[in-house]
């Protein structure tokens, strides 16, 4: 190594000052191109691009820099210290964009860290003489295995390449998933079924992606694939069954977001339909989760499926004494009173049977909303009821048991008890 002379200190400040040139016009492009791309970007991706559209500024600030820096270095034939200059520049202007681009996408930050450290120091060696002396230390520190070579530089390599996957595969997510949403030619189930079938595409695109990257012989472990795939088969099998039975339930449309649903002892309202399972969120704000294959054998009560409509039956009971027509008037006129109540249907009552204390009756009325419950409605209804029942005189029944004796049991004689 030789210390720099006096030329090389010239094309060094050279290479900073052009640096710094590539650096204003960057900020005063972005200026005018930054927002646009947020603008367009969070029209593509909807609610899920709130996290990146503030970083489209930065973003395009540091992708301009790196590009106007990356045209200056291939410009001419810059001498060591200028390219040192300028491939610094170029290395952390990428660094600071995949920086962005990771933190954006929610990743954890310190594999967005490791990933731009990977990226500055790829992009420098490379600007100062290229990858070789790095990568021929790194492919040295390892093992073979048959015909494959485990080393550091494989295991970067594999690190780096399934990041790169998972943040493009959960960028192209957010992108589909909102053009998805906004096609007005499908209804919400299909919106969903696409979605996942679009995710579930992505991801084995995805895969096959890497294994060509990454220069992965299938054929080397065709048995030793074969047994592991059997291995994960079974112990899949469920999850990949749920999975399954999910699509089938979107295809056919019987369980959709939405829709009011009763298994087993859990009512509420579909929340979402995921890969594994169902959530159902309850009246008291209580979250289930009921596998896919559970909706798909077992018997599901869906008041939503044709219909949003749904009859309640409010089992009433007055006193035998009772004018049952007045009373079966004032429970029309309580049910009729509720907002919630359609009218046509309109409410009835049926005389449902003459009890051991009381004469009963159902009163049936219709909801269109059964996902806000019924609970509220009934106990409206009710309390209604209580009140025109006692400003009429209509008696609650209540149990009365009434004893008889015939008559008293007579003490034997010569017992000495009193008379």
């Amino acid at each position: 190594m030789t210390w720099p002379t006096g030329s090389d200190w010239i094309i060094a400040a050279a290479a900073i000052a052009a640096a710094a040139f590539a650096w204003v016009a960057a900020h005063f492009l972005s200026r005018g191109l930054g927002p646009r791309l947020a603008d367009f970007f969070e029209q593509r991706a909807g609610a899920r691009g709130e996290t990146l559209g503030p970083r489209m500024c930065d973003l395009s600030r540091y992708l301009i820099f790196a590009i106007l820096i990356a045209i200056i270095l291939n410009a001419d034939a810059w001498r060591p210290l200028g390219a040192i200059v300028l491939g610094i520049a170029i290395a952390a202007g990428c660094a600071l964009f995949v920086l962005g681009i990771l933190r954006g996408l929610a990743m954890p930050r310190l594999v967005a860290l490791v990933l731009a450290g990977v990226t500055f120091v790829a992009l420098l060696t490379r600007a100062v003489g290229g990858l070789k002396p790095i990568t021929d230390t790194l492919n040295r520190v390892g093992f073979d295995a048959g015909s494959m070579r485990f080393s550091l530089l494989s295991l970067i390599q594999i690190a780096v390449t399934v990041a790169a996957l998972y943040a493009i595969v959960k960028l192209l997510n957010r992108i589909v998933g909102t053009s998805i949403r906004r096609a007005s030619g499908f209804d919400p189930t299909q919106q969903l079924l696409a979605q996942k079938l679009a995710s579930v595409a992505l991801v084995i695109a995805a895969f096959f992606i890497g294994i060509d990257v990454l220069g992965i012989d299938l054929t080397a472990l065709t048995v030793f694939s074969g047994a592991f795939g059997l291995a994960i088969g079974f112990g899949l099998q469920k999850t990949f069954g749920n999975l399954m039975a999910g699509i089938i339930l979107l295809m056919d449309r019987s369980i959709k977001p939405g829709d009011v649903i009763v298994i087993g002892e859990a009512v509420g309202r579909i929340n979402k339909i995921g890969v594994r399972a169902v959530s159902i969120v309850t009246r008291d704000g209580k979250e289930h989760l009921i596998p896919n294959e559970n909706l798909m054998t077992q018997e599901v009560e869906n008041w939503s499926y044709s219909s949003r409509d749904v009859r309640v039956h409010i089992p009433v009971g007055v006193a035998y004494s009772c004018d049952l027509d007045l009373a079966q008037r004032l429970m029309v006129e309580a049910a009729a009173a509720s907002d919630r109540v359609l009218d046509a249907p309109g409410p009835k009552v049926w005389l449902t049977g003459f009890g051991e204390n009381s004469v009963t009756h159902d009163i049936l009325i219709w909801l269109k909303d059964p996902e806000a419950g019924i609970g509220s409605v009934r106990s409206e209804i009710l309390n209604r009821l209580w009140v025109l029942f006692k400003e009429n005189g209509i008696e609650l029944p209540f149990p009365q048991r009434d004893i008889r004796v015939k008559e008293w049991p007579v003490p034997p004689s010569g017992s000495g008890a009193p008379n």
